[in-house]
């Protein structure tokens, strides 16, 4: 039997996880992650949130977006269902104070939007603190394994090196943001739900009788409770440079209260009406321009990334030898056959086979092998 230490969220997935390790012989410790950012009341959870269409280019909800009621992760009343559900499945759970780290990722938040980039907090909460801060915790209560409630998989290959790979249901997969995690602790990592389809993961909530089985998805950012991301940037102290809004031909046709409010790909709530679809094709911090064009503009079939990380033992062959690969350049976008090649500097360049739309500095790519487009060889940060 193995002591884990298991990040719980309040919600279905990392309490059915805590279940199944139960079942497994397993001595689980239920460990919630509180951040000090002000939360709204559990009864918001609930109420009706203004209807809004979907961007379907970006990770999040266009940043300009109209104020909402908030669905996250983070908040007392998950603090509560975690307990109810520890107490409930009878292991022990503590609820840590990380908010000195959690500002580090809302630093990050905050510095990537004035910058003209579109972060991806929720890799890096992965990266520093899931799969960072946790195990130094993990290690004060001799606990050998950190697990989750992501939908992806581990495997123990001949060699004794452990891969990480795609989930078994594809719609709920989140492979694509645990890239980022060192090689080394994906040995001491456990992730028991990514065997399993969503739906059967609910079943199994309603049959052990846990209140948290129909309770909705995380949808939003932990930090970000109430408005939106410009504001909340805003809020920080950050941004609020005017600017002008020019067409890809230099004409200036507008402009804006401040680069935070826009990310590549966006289409929506651009401040001006052209007659004709128009999208955020770059932001250009140093003349605080925005450049807005036709969907066409946003094609690319290249791209390069900095600050990468391998887990694959392969992907880190000699710089300059081209592989060929599956690369993700956001979270909600299918991976594209495309030809990865490691650069010096930690670098990483990729070839996409067909013109991919809206690559968006500030995301991750992320390399998949080329076989079945399961197995993570690595990835970095799209600049």
């Amino acid at each position: 039997m193995s002591r884990i230490v298991l990040a719980m969220s309040g919600g279905v997935d990392s309490s059915v996880a805590a279940h199944l390790l139960i079942e497994q012989g397993h001595d689980v410790i239920g460990v919630f992650m509180r951040h000090g950012e002000q939360s709204p009341v559990c009864e918001e959870r609930g109420a009706r949130s203004e209807e809004r269409e979907p961007d379907p280019h970006s990770l999040y909800a266009p940043r300009s977006s109209p104020p909402h009621h908030k669905q996250g992760c983070c908040t007392a009343s998950d603090a509560e269902d975690a307990r109810r559900v520890a107490d409930k499945l009878g292991i022990s759970f503590y609820a840590l104070n990380l908010q000195a780290e959690f500002t580090q990722i809302i630093d990050y938040f905050v510095s990537e939007y004035t910058a003209g980039r579109t972060p991806n907090p929720c890799v890096q909460c992965n990266n520093w603190i899931k799969f960072g801060k946790l195990f130094d915790y993990a290690d004060s209560v001799e606990a050998e394994y950190v697990a989750t409630g992501h939908y992806a998989r581990l495997a123990k290959n001949s060699d004794g090196s452990t891969s990480l790979l795609r989930g078994i249901d594809a719609a709920k997969d989140q492979s694509y943001v645990l890239f980022g995690i060192r090689r080394e602790l994906l040995s001491r990592m456990m992730l028991p739900i990514g065997e399993f389809e969503k739906l059967k993961i609910r079943q199994m909530a309603v049959e052990l009788g846990l209140r948290v089985a129909e309770k909705k998805d995380s949808q939003e950012i932990c930090f970000v409770t109430r408005g939106r991301y410009d504001e909340f940037v805003r809020s920080r102290g950050a941004g609020g440079a005017a600017g002008e809004l020019v067409t890809t031909d230099g004409t200036v046709v507008g402009e804006h209260e401040g680069v935070e409010s826009f990310t590549v790909g966006q289409r929506k709530r651009l401040g001006v009406a052209l007659g004709d679809r128009k999208f955020v094709v770059r932001v250009e911090t140093d003349s605080r321009r925005v450049v807005i064009g036709d969907r066409a503009d946003l094609n690319r079939t290249e791209l390069t990334a900095k600050n990468c990380n391998w887990l694959d033992r392969d992907s880190t062959a000699p710089v300059d030898e081209p592989r060929r690969c599956f690369a993700q350049i956001r979270y909600n976008a299918p991976a594209q056959p495309a030809v990865m090649m490691r650069l010096e500097s930690n670098r990483l360049h990729i070839r996409f086979d067909e013109p991919q739309f809206a690559v968006t500095p500030g995301q991750a790519v992320v390399c998949f092998d080329a076989d079945e487009n399961k197995r993570v060889l690595g990835g970095g940060w799209i600049d």
